[in-house]
């Protein structure tokens, strides 16, 4: 199965099933005989553009533009910049510019979402990040820009007042 055949799947899926977790979406994948590492369905929801969202008490994926009640009741309609502002006041913990390089610093396993977040504002100062379990390593197309996103980012944590 292709990429993009497997995606398509993901997200019909998603459309059809409250799911909570990745493992219960690889579940639902393996009963169709679809197998995946936890890696490559990562990799999936963020290239298909899934979120979690709150649906009641729970939290569960949708997608932007499904049609879902789950992707109309979630945050999916804020901008990727708002996203970001919220994302960065709960989980940044610091932001270090080095050379062309920024190093992010957030709680055990929170890496991922934030680096998500900042990738969907398409900011064209940013070449790309990369994402460990508590640190990204995002690389600005500056040492200049470097600075001037730390300092940005830095500046989203101090909006919490």
């Amino acid at each position: 199965m292709s990429r993009t055949q497997r995606q398509a799947r993901i997200l019909e899926l998603l459309a059809e099933h409250e799911v909570k977790s990745q493992g219960e979406l690889s579940d639902l994948l393996v009963s169709e005989g679809i197998e995946v590492t936890q890696a490559t369905l990562s990799r999936d929801l963020v290239e298909v553009g899934a979120v979690k969202v709150r649906r009641g008490r729970a939290l569960v994926y949708a997608v932007p533009g499904d049609g879902s009640e789950a992707a109309a009741t979630g945050t999916i309609g804020d901008s990727a910049s708002a996203r970001l502002r919220r994302t960065c006041e709960e989980l940044l913990v610091s932001a270090t510019p080095a050379q062309n390089l920024v190093v992010l610093r957030t709680p055990p396993g929170a890496a991922n979402y934030l680096a998500s977040a900042i990738d969907q504002t398409r900011d064209p100062a940013v070449i790309g990040t990369l994402a460990g379990d508590d640190t990204i390593m995002l690389v600005a197309a500056s040492p200049s820009k470097a600075a001037a996103i730390a300092t940005r980012l830095q500046g989203l944590v101090g909006s919490r007042d």
